[in-house]
């Protein structure tokens, strides 16, 4: 007969893994729902409008318990940042993806 203990299940582990899962499936499924935007309301594009909302409302609800298991982490994390810099690879990250992000979705804005 094994002994082994039974391993007790790891919220936090759970936690960050829907939370990764659900954040892969917005990108693919938004994807989906671009190449289907002109289709009427068919089965297709019903599904991937609800995988879409669904995994939307999944990752913000893992961020926010992943947030709150993590709380005295982010806290004490915070107070050793605060006297850090902002590097120059940071700032120059937040801008090359606002430029990109603004650039792609302009052409929703030539009414």
């Amino acid at each position: 007969m094994d002994n082994t203990p039974i391993k007790k299940f790891n919220k936090r582990a759970f936690i960050t893994l829907a939370m990764f899962m659900s954040g892969l499936m917005l990108p693919f499924s938004g994807l989906m729902n671009h190449r289907l935007q002109f289709d009427d309301l068919t089965v297709a594009r019903h599904f991937w409008m609800t995988v879409h909302n669904v995994s939307a409302i999944l990752i913000i609800v893992f961020v926010i318990l992943h947030i709150s298991y993590n709380w005295r982490f982010l806290i004490k994390y915070s107070k050793c940042v605060g006297i850090m810099i902002i590097s120059k690879e940071a700032i120059i990250a937040v801008l090359m993806v606002l430029i990109i992000v603004g650039i792609f979705s302009m052409h929703a804005l030539h009414a």
